[in-house]
Formats: structure tokens, C-alpha cells, sequence
């Protein structure tokens, strides 16, 4: 489906794809729009829904600089899925609930980590001792009892899974979802402040202090090019890693497999240099994957509903890209109060997971629809696989 609506009120125009789209979050787009900046047009996704500072399920391609809280926290954020030889006739349910059981041993979750420093987080350490020797507040920030290198393999907490699903074949697939962690964090709301701290010593006028950039050139622009660059390096380890780490326990538990082909590992909030318009500019995906013509990306559902790997079409108006999910439909506190138990038991029948109040906030019914988010996006990409979880681990 094509655009479905185009907002005129800043410097350059916001395309919508949805006409579901709440006032707080328009007024976001809004404010992007009226950077100086920005470059062509702001793209807004179909699961598009209110962030901080940037909306999350937004597309921002900006010239020579680049805007830490779009961005966002949690930088590296995605989707890992990969399929297995395994058909759904192997599964039962006593052998999930030992999966479950044995993912929960294995795969640290929430504040969780691991008791040692993971053999891949070597690889990251010399970049992340130079970038901490520049900016020891980000040291400041992780805290002393988390360390980068013990939380490598970790998942984490919020909305953040690990997942057993069957294909429309039913075929078996493992998929998780998570980022870089507590190191990531504690990056992105460094030079957050650290943009805020230059605009306001440069007066620079904006609409929301959260869209607060940085310019080329400027003081802190290279260092936070090297910091981003490294955590999202670090949140891609940190799904392999934990992939592995959910093989072993399905191995363990489920008859023999393979894994059957290469594996979809996509960020959906992350910066990188690419090419829109005769511009090279720096692109923000802040909850949006990259789609272009023939990539796989992977776009989750609720943990009651459905997930899909899809193949990009190369869409230029979304600057080939599409949602991240099925973005949520209310808050966490307004899910939590609109919701029982009951409800919860309901919405994830025939699913293995926790069905208690801690993840309540997390139910399927505080979620957009995932097929209309897929209906509205079927310009930008085409379904390849649909999956339906039967074990999910939330963090």
C-alpha cells in the first residue's frame, strides 16, 4: 500500500504509512521535519508510535550530521532468526517447557550476565578502552556491577525475546530480539547529553532539546561516529552469541538438527552512511529495518501472534526500508491496568512462556495489529516466511 498520508508543516515533507498515527507522535515527526538538516522527506513507518525526542518507527536521513537521541539507548537494537532442520511434528510440549527451562539456565535475562567475560567480547575491547580513555563518563555510566564484556549473550529486558516459531511448513525456526545492552545504554545517553550540552552552548534553536545533533566537524562528531559504530558491532555479537547459546539448549532437549541456511541478522535502531536523493547522507532507522531490493529482514509480531521474514523491495520514498514490528498500541502502565491474567492466558494459548503480572506489559492486545501493519507496508517489502511462536522467552 501506498502512502497514506503527507505532512506539510516543516522544512521538508513527513510520508506516513499508516492513518493510524497519535497527535504526540505526529508532533514528533513534525519537529524532525523542521531541522535544517534534514534532508528530502521524513519517512514514518506503519508501526509508527511515540519515542523520545525521534518517534520510534521513523526514517532520518540528515546531512553531515546526526542526532544521538534518534538513535536512541539502546543502539543496535534487532532481529536475529534463523531456521532449522526440525519439523513441528518433533516438538511437544514437554520437550518446550524443557527448552524453555533450559534457555532460561543458559541465557542470562533482564540485569542478568554471565559469571565471565564471553571469548568473542576480545575482539571489542582494544576499540572500547580508546573510546573510554576519550570519555570516561561513559565508564561513569555502566555502573560497577555490569560489565560490557560478562553481558555479551545477554538478553536483556523490556520487549526483548527469544523465540521458537514455525513457518507456514511448519518447519522450525529459533529468533530473538536485542541490542547492546547495558554498554550501549550507557554510550547513547552520554552524548545524548553531550548534544544537548552543545546546543545549548551554541544556542542552537530547536523544537525538542532531544534533537540536539551533532555537526561533521564538530568536537564530539568523530568520537560518536567510532562509539555508535562499535555498539552496534557489539549488539550483532551479542545475537550471535546468544543464538548460539539457544541452539545448545534446543539441542539438548530436541532431537538431532541442522541449521538450514544462513542466518537473518538485521538492526532496526542504528545510523549508517548511505545514499537517498543524490545525497550522501547519514541515515537514522530509529524502529526500521533496512529493505532494500532483495534484503531479508526479519518484522516481529506480539508474543501471541505472528512474525514474518520478508525480502526488501527497495522502496526509494522509504529510503528502503519498512517497520520494525508491530509497535505498541498503549503503555506499559495502561497495559498493565487494562489486562488480567485471564486476558494473558487468553492471547498466548498454545504458546510455552511466562504467563504471570510481570509480563502483562507485554501481552499481544498492547500491540498494533501486525497484519495491518504488514497491509500497509506490502509496497516496501513481500512476505517470504510467516512464523507463529509455540516457546517464547521474554526479558
Amino acid at each position: 500500500m501506498p502512502i497514506r498520508q503527507q505532512i506539510e508543516e516543516g522544512l521538508v515533507p513527513v510520508k506516513v504509512y499508516t492513518d493510524a498515527i497519535e497527535p504526540q507522535a505526529r508532533q514528533q515527526l513534525v519537529n524532525i521535519s523542521r531541522l535544517p538538516i534534514v534532508h528530502h522527506h521524513v519517512a514514518a513507518m506503519p508501526d509508527v508510535h511515540l519515542g523520545i525526542g525521534a518517534t520510534v518507527g521513523s526514517v532520518i536521513p540528515t546531512k553531515k550530521a546526526i542526532i544521538p537521541a534518534a538513535v536512541g539507548v539502546d543502539i543496535g537494537c534487532g532481529m536475529m532468526a534463523t531456521r532449522l532442520s526440525l519439523s513441528g511434528e518433533q516438538l511437544d510440549e514437554k520437550s518446550l517447557n524443557r527448552v524453555f527451562n533450559q534457555i532460561t539456565r543458559d541465557v542470562p535475562v533482564g540485569f542478568g550476565q554471565h559469571d565471565d567475560g564471553r571469548d568473542a567480547a576480545r575482539r571489542f575491547q582494544k576499540d572500547l578502552t580508546r573510546i573510554m580513555q576519550k570519555h570516561p563518563g561513559i565508564g561513569k555510566r555502566v555502573g560497577r556491577n555490569s560489565h560490557w564484556a560478562q553481558q555479551l549473550g545477554t538478553l536483556g529486558g523490556g520487549n526483548h525475546f527469544i523465540e521458537v516459531c514455525l513457518d507456514e511448513d511448519k518447519r522450525v525456526w529459533a529468533m530473538l530480539h536485542s541490542g547492546s545492552r547495558g554498554i550501549g545504554n550507557a554510550i547513547g545517553s552520554y552524548f545524548i547529553e553531550l548534544a544537548r550540552k552543545d546546543a545549548e552552548r551554541t544556542q542552537l534553536q530547536l523544537p525538542d532539546r532531544d534533537l540536539a545533533y551533532f555537526a561533521e566537524g564538530a568536537q564530539h562528531f568523530d568520537d560518536y561516529v567510532e562509539a555508535v559504530g562499535w555498539a552496534q558491532d557489539y549488539a550483532r555479537a551479542n545475537r550471535e552469541e546468544m543464538m548460539d547459546l539457544v541452539l545448545d539448549a534446543m539441542h539438548r532437549h530436541l532431537p538431532s538438527f541442522d541449521v538450514i541456511g544462513g542466518a537473518v541478522n538485521c538492526h532496526h535502531n542504528y545510523v549508517e552512511r548511505e545514499r537517498h536523493y543524490g545525497e550522501r547522507v547519514w541515515l537514522t532507522r530509529k524502529g526500521a529495518i533496512r529493505a532494500g531490493a532483495g534484503e531479508l529482514g526479519i518484522i516481529p509480531g506480539s508474543m501471541g501472534t505472528r512474525s514474518y521474514i520478508v525480502r526488501g523491495k527497495g522502496s526509494a520514498e522509504s529510503f528502503h526500508s519498512c517497520a520494525h514490528g508491530a509497535g505498541r498500541l498503549m503503555s506499559r502502565g495502561a497495559a498493565q491496568k487494562k489486562f488480567s491474567l485471564q486476558d494473558l492466558e487468553q492471547q498466548t494459548e498454545g504458546v510455552v512462556c511466562r504467563k504471570d503480572k510481570g509480563v502483562i506489559d507485554e501481552i499481544p492486545g498492547a500491540y498494533k495489529p501486525i497484519d495491518e501493519v504488514m497491509a500497509n507496508q506490502s509496497d516496501l517489502v513481500e512476505v517470504v516466511h510467516t512464523l507463529k511462536q509455540v516457546l517464547c522467552v521474554k526479558g
